[in-house]
């Protein structure tokens, strides 16, 4: 009886599994979906998001933008200069990355790279004096030199390259990574306006456009926060 019911067993799995088998032979082939997620961001180039698409195992593509706003008081001080300063810095961008995994072995490193459109990225320095000035033999009083804005601007199209830390996909629905990197933005413009006796002042733009043509890195650390939608 035991081994009636053992052949019987072993007759029935072996049609479960034939017919299983058929009929994905015969099925037709569903395309595997892709992953996706909205990625959160924070960082050097402030707060963002992007929309996250898996093209391959090993490469994915990103769209996005990011906003930082930055305000704060004397933070600059002029020897001999008594004044409150405000400086601001803006850096408004829209980009579009790639991510990249070279080696399978190693997928929680990846090549980034892309480019960046800065609609705004600007520093702001704004210069009150407030003290009382002696030039040769006369005194001049804080409301009689006006003020003093300054404005570096630097913006258009900036190609982007750096590195990426940890899987760019949650393997789950949630996971954290990290991107180190930097833009190559064009030569900074610089904008002096001042009022009263500060207002020769804008003499100095080209000097000051010299002082900076060099810096056309600009580094981007920043954490990510991603949300698995498939």
């Amino acid at each position: 009886m035991k081994k009636h019911l053992q052949k019987t067993l072993l007759c029935l799995s072996c049609l479960v599994l034939g017919y299983h088998y058929g009929h994905a032979q015969n099925a037709p082939s569903v395309p595997q979906l892709k992953n996706m997620a909205l990625q959160f961001t924070a960082g050097s180039q402030g707060l963002g998001v992007d929309f996250k698409y898996g093209i391959t195992n090993s490469l994915s593509a990103r769209f996005g933008g990011s906003v930082l706003p930055v305000k704060a008081n004397n933070v600059f001080n002029f020897s001999s200069f008594e004044s409150n300063t405000v400086a601001k810095a803006e850096f408004n961008n829209v980009h579009l990355y790639a991510d990249y995994t070279p080696f399978e072995s190693v997928s929680w490193l990846r090549v980034v790279g892309g480019a960046g459109y800065l609609f705004k990225a600007s520093g702001k320095l704004n210069v009150t004096p407030t003290g009382t000035y002696k030039v040769s033999n006369y005194q001049i009083e804080s409301e009689e030199l006006g003020v003093m804005d300054v404005d570096v601007s630097w913006k258009g199209v900036a190609p982007y390259l750096g590195l990426g830390l940890f899987n760019a996909f949650p393997k789950s629905r949630f996971n954290v990574n990290l991107d180190l990197g930097t833009y190559y933005v064009n030569s900074p413009k610089s904008t002096i306006v001042g009022t009263k006796l500060l207002s020769e002042n804008y003499k100095l733009e080209p000097q000051i456009d010299q002082n900076l043509k060099d810096y056309k890195w600009l580094p981007i650390m920043q954490v990510n926060f991603n949300f698995k939608i498939r």
